[in-house]
């Protein structure tokens, strides 16, 4: 991931402030032109909520980014279709927990259409503007005697709801396996003194690696901003960090994050704009990561001196998604060997005897052998809340090995995360 902030081990939004960047770190609420409600369906589990409307009353631009897993859920299909038919605009989102309404068939595609339709006419909305997904278990049909009835409730509260209210209830109604709601804003000075939003909820804790990651996302900005440019900034930010976290390898049928501009703060520098939505999206990547199942610290592995970016992150990648690497972290055990034997076969050309590599900023292996390090410090950096793996390739260096490198974050692999994927269905 680009940030360098340290993950926290909760999935908390970062305290009050600023960033290193110098946009703001704001309340946890939606921009303006965003009004949300949450509804109980019983899908999976009676007495939570389960259902999340998110509406944008004046209309907003939109783009979204899905899974590119062949099995894709049904609300993925019809959303797709809607973004294409209203060239980037929405005027609502409707997310359930649950039940993926994956591998479900033509009835599946019905579903997801039907919860459309029913937020179009509780709404007043066009059909092609409400977008859709669905997260939880995949094969099962939706409930839709109780998510229908449910959608005029919501609508219903819509007209009560504060614009730019809290995040959480959003958050919380889209949890499966989540522990915590995962949410971040950031305000962006703009010209004349004004701010925009930029804000940010996420549900993630397993199926999470690239493409998209699996998880859902929702970003939201007040600025204004053209389908084209919000699109160009919606997948900057995801490469630069949902892209970049794994906690087990699987990606998931319902994989998204979307993301919408209302436009009711006015333009926005579009540099800027973007480091706002990067440092979101990193913000929700970590708190997922930091929130996988099982989770007991976390793993960041970044690659530096390598030939090209591209081959930084293949090191980095396979590293941090290495079984034996990922079980070692989650024993506190300094077998480095793993590590360097991970970066070995990444399919990644470099010199083994210009390897170097630093656990916890402490030097472990450097021409082609270890190297002499206090046992104690080295089994301290592999046994704290959060593990920092740097490896130096040594193909390249000085300002191209900075250029060349790249960063991927990953956690230890639990017996908790075994037992919780043992018995998610039962």
């Amino acid at each position: 991931m680009t940030t360098t902030t340290t993950p926290t081990t909760t999935a908390t939004a970062p305290s009050a402030g600023a960033t290193p960047s110098g946009i703001a770190i704001a309340s946890l609420d939606w921009p303006r032109g965003f009004r949300a409600a949450v509804g109980a369906a019983a899908i999976k589990k009676a007495g939570r909520d389960d259902l999340a409307l998110l509406s944008m009353p004046s209309g907003a631009t939109a783009a979204a980014i899905f899974t590119r897993n062949l099995f894709a859920a049904a609300p993925i299909e019809v959303s797709r279709r809607h973004l294409r038919d209203s060239r980037g605009h929405a005027s609502a989102l409707i997310l359930n927990s649950g039940c993926a309404n994956a591998a479900t068939g033509p009835r599946g595609v019905a579903n997801a259409q039907e919860m459309v339709d029913a937020v179009s006419l509780a709404l007043g909305c066009a059909c092609e503007g409400v977008l859709v997904n669905s997260t939880g278990v995949i094969g099962v049909q939706l409930p839709m005697d109780r998510i229908v009835p449910e959608i005029p409730h919501m609508a219903a509260r819509l007209a009560h709801a504060a614009d730019g209210g809290p995040l959480e209830p959003f958050a919380r109604a889209i949890m499966t396996t989540d522990t915590q709601p995962k949410m971040s804003s950031r305000t962006v000075p703009c010209a004349g003194g004004r701010t925009v939003r930029v804000s940010g909820v996420a549900k993630g804790a397993g199926m999470i690696r690239p493409d998209m990651a699996t998880m859902i996302s929702v970003l939201a900005t007040d600025a204004d901003v053209a389908p084209a440019t919000l699109d160009r900034i919606l997948r900057h930010a995801a490469d630069a960090s949902y892209h970049r976290i794994s906690v087990d390898g699987d990606t998931s049928t319902n994989d998204s994050v979307f993301a919408f501009a209302s436009g009711l703060a006015g333009p926005c520098d579009e540099a800027a704009l973007a480091t706002a939505f990067r440092e979101v999206a990193c913000d929700l990547a970590r708190m997922i990561v930091c929130d996988g199942e099982g989770f007991e610290r976390s793993l960041a592995v970044r690659v530096t001196g390598a030939a090209t970016r591209a081959d930084a992150l293949k090191v980095a990648e396979t590293v941090a998604s290495s079984l034996l690497v990922r079980t070692a972290i989650t024993g506190g055990d300094p077998n480095w060997g793993r590590i360097i034997a991970a970066a070995g076969r990444a399919g990644v050309a470099f010199r083994a005897n210009d390897l170097e590599l630093h656990v916890g900023g402490i030097l472990i292996f450097r021409d082609g052998q270890p190297v002499e390090a206090d046992k104690g410090a080295v089994r301290a950096a592999f046994n704290g809340g959060h593990v920092d793996i740097v490896i130096s390739l040594g193909a390249t260096e000085g300002s191209e090995a900075e250029v060349n490198s790249d960063s991927f974050l990953s956690c230890g692999l639990t017996t908790e995360y075994v037992r919780l994927n043992a018995d998610y269905t039962t």
